[in-house]
């Protein structure tokens, strides 16, 4: 029987998120040359919600893109024969911007090994920053968030689930219990 817990609702999603834009600005001293680039599919949307946030508070537009890194993954051939792409849009240029890489959980970080790789084919970043709304543990690679909403900690049995409205209809985290 599966049970699932909510750890993280609309509010406290918000609130990471705001809490993830000030550090965000406040770690590079200002927005001036930085770019979100969302790892599909919830990356994508919290890169737009921190895009939103960002231009609220500072009054700029950060140049935001998608990313699919299916591809790139070391196991996608042992998850299927024939992989569902995404669209990777990024339509502003790499060169000499610190791009905000965001992504909804990171677990492994195989990931996000994928996602700088796939960057790293379509331009050179001066630098690589990486925010995630839910850091679970677990890592087989020494890849660590920058920015980070909530640390919660997960068992092997365990699943984080996170739910966004544009997707899902609602906002919310939950851990799943297998």
């Amino acid at each position: 029987m599966e049970s699932k817990t909510r750890v993280m609702s609309a509010e406290d999603i918000e609130r990471s998120l705001n809490r993830m834009a000030m550090q965000i600005a406040e770690s590079n001293h200002g927005v001036e040359n930085l770019a979100l680039i969302g790892i599909h599919t919830g990356g994508v949307y919290l890169a737009q919600r921190l895009q939103r946030i960002v231009l609220e508070r500072e009054k700029i537009a950060l140049p935001t893109g998608s990313l699919d890194i299916t591809l790139y993954r070391d196991d996608w051939s042992l998850a299927t024969q024939n992989p569902v792409l995404k669209k990777t849009d990024i339509d502003f240029p790499l060169g000499e911007r610190v791009v905000v890489l965001v992504d909804d959980v990171i677990y492994t970080g195989r990931t996000i090994r994928a996602a700088l790789d796939a960057i790293m084919d379509l331009g050179r970043p001066r630098c690589i920053q990486l925010a995630v709304l839910v850091d679970r543990g677990g890592r087989e690679l020494p890849i660590q968030p920058d920015y980070t909403g909530a640390d919660i900690q997960v068992g092997d049995n365990e699943h984080v689930n996170v739910l966004l409205r544009e997707h899902d209809g609602s906002d919310e985290v939950l851990l799943v219990q297998r």
